[in-house]
């Protein structure tokens, strides 16, 4: 009878493990799918480096981090910032620092025409348009005498910089009016908050200003928004997500994540901004990671245009480099095919598909 006991218990005990032992691999291979929904976690985690100092055309990056999107692949990421470009471009060359933001500039050109090896790999700023982000305002008592762009004729406008995207924005804006630079006096001023105070005192009359200044200005009865810098350069490339040779070219593995994270960041922007969808929840991640404080404000101002498939336009980013070129403010060449690397791109749409709205 014992033995017949402890039989029974053997044989159940079989059964327990038998089945048991299945019911916990099954919820192993549950565990073990992917988070993200499309690509497996990094088996190491891994640290990405991203030089970054708040502006807000860095929404894909703060969105990403806040969504988790770049823990789903086991990437941690860390901010850091450069005073100047001067400084920051040779960090990524030399792999010190993985991603960067950058504008388009002479200096930023000369760097890799001299040799300093970065990569130009996706969209971090163009205009929406109707709404840009980064366009032209007048002294809000000038609206009578300015409506057109011809009557910018005889103006003081404020630039806040030479041979860079402000230069090209504004000599854009003076084709587009059949206007010349001797046409108007130009003022260069490197901060935009003094062009605030410049309005008010009536020391200039019109300026190309940046958000959230352009709202503030408005709020203030400083200056108005004069029509929209998409009638001149619909297709201007403001800034560019820049990356590290050896991060695009050698760690494939990471690179790939670390890009598809970023664009299910913008792509969640795209969906707040444009849509309403999530806005509050999006306006909260930027306000703990930009200089912008007031949420009421983000649901004002124009927003920096982030394209959510990370497309350039590549076009336009050469033709800046020939304006500064023929200026004389460029020695030597850059070769776009090398510079220009959309690979991470269309290796991250592979895998989570291209947006479309």
């Amino acid at each position: 009878m014992v033995k017949k006991v402890c039989h029974l218990l053997s044989f159940l005990l079989f059964l327990f493990l038998l089945f048991g032992c299945g019911a916990v691999e099954e919820e192993k291979q549950t565990e073990g799918s992917p988070p993200s929904g499309d690509m497996e976690p990094l088996k190491k985690k891994t640290t990405v480096v991203i030089a970054e100092d708040g502006a807000a055309s860095g929404a894909g990056f703060y969105i990403a981090k806040e969504k988790g999107y770049f823990e789903d692949y086991n990437i941690d990421i860390r901010f850091t910032s450069f005073a100047n470009s001067d400084d920051m471009l040779p960090a990524l060359a030399a792999g010190e620092v993985d991603i960067a933001g950058g504008v388009s500039t002479a200096s930023f050109f000369n760097a890799i025409a001299q040799g300093i090896d970065v990569k130009i790999i996706a969209d971090k700023g163009h205009y929406f348009e109707g709404n840009s982000y980064f366009s032209f305002v007048i002294r809000e008592d000038l609206q009578e005498e300015i409506q057109e762009y011809a009557d910018l004729k005889g103006k003081r406008i404020a630039v806040s910089s030479r041979n860079a995207v402000d230069d090209y924005i504004f000599q854009r804006m003076l084709e587009h009016a059949g206007l010349t630079e001797d046409d108007v006096e130009l003022v260069l001023m490197s901060d935009f908050g003094n062009m605030l105070a410049a309005m008010g005192s009536k020391s200039i009359d019109a300026a190309l200003q940046i958000e959230p200044l352009i709202t503030q200005g408005e709020a203030q009865g400083l200056h108005v928004r004069f029509k929209d810098a998409t009638d001149y350069a619909p297709d201007a490339q403001i800034a560019m997500v820049l990356g590290s040779p050896g991060f695009v070219e050698t760690e494939e593995e990471v690179s790939v994540r670390f890009m598809a994270a970023y664009l299910k960041g913008i792509r969640d922007y795209n969906d707040a901004f444009l849509y309403g969808e999530g806005l509050d929840e999006v306006i909260g991640m930027m306000t703990k990671h930009t200089a912008l404080k007031d949420p009421a404000i983000w649901k004002k101002v124009g927003v920096t245009g982030l394209d959510p498939n990370g497309r350039m336009f590549v076009e336009d980013i050469q033709k800046q480099f020939t304006m500064y070129k023929e200026n004389g403010a460029i020695s030597g060449d850059v070769d776009f095919d090398k510079a220009v690397d959309t690979s991470l791109t269309d290796r991250a749409l592979e895998e989570i598909g291209t947006y479309s709205r």
